[in-house]
């Protein structure tokens, strides 16, 4: 078998590297998501699909990772809240899903979006990662695209 590299691999075309699996993998009929490490739930890492952006991150448990891959569209569930959610459902900013991997633990997974709207955080801003640790102190180093008070009415 060759070695593909993630650099010559497209999107979305299911090859992966030779090591990505351990040899106990290759010889599994099927990878199963371990939602046991956890409670029931897995990290997932969204991020840009054009410029790879992390977006935000979320949890997951088997029903709204099987509703991200059947829907098209980002499913969580939120442990604050204790329910499921689609990103999106109150503001606008839905993502569509164009590519999902997992890793080699098959414990978290990495969904690749197209971002619907200006911003995937609650905030307004574009990413939740847009507070950066400089100078000893955390500084936010971007502003809102919307005001979530307008857009979150409760």
């Amino acid at each position: 078998m060759a070695a593909y590299s993630p650099v010559d691999t497209p999107p979305g075309s299911g090859v992966l590297h030779e090591g990505f699996y351990s040899e106990k993998r290759r010889n599994d009929a099927m990878i199963k998501i371990d939602f046991d490490k956890m409670g029931g739930l897995i990290p997932a890492i969204i991020q840009d699909y054009e410029n790879g952006e992390v977006l935000m991150v979320a949890f997951m448990d088997q029903k709204t990772l099987d509703l991200t891959l059947k829907d098209g569209k980002t499913w969580f569930f939120s442990r604050t809240r204790n329910k499921y959610w689609m990103k999106g459902e109150e503001s606008g900013n839905t993502q569509e899903v164009m590519e999902v991997l997992t890793d080699c633990d098959a414990d978290t997974v990495v969904i690749k979006v197209k971002q619907n709207g200006p911003a995937a955080c609650h905030t307004g801003n574009r990413s939740c990662f847009y507070v950066r640790w400089e100078n000893d102190q955390w500084v936010e180093h971007s502003k809102p695209l919307f005001d979530p008070n307008e857009v979150y009415k409760k």
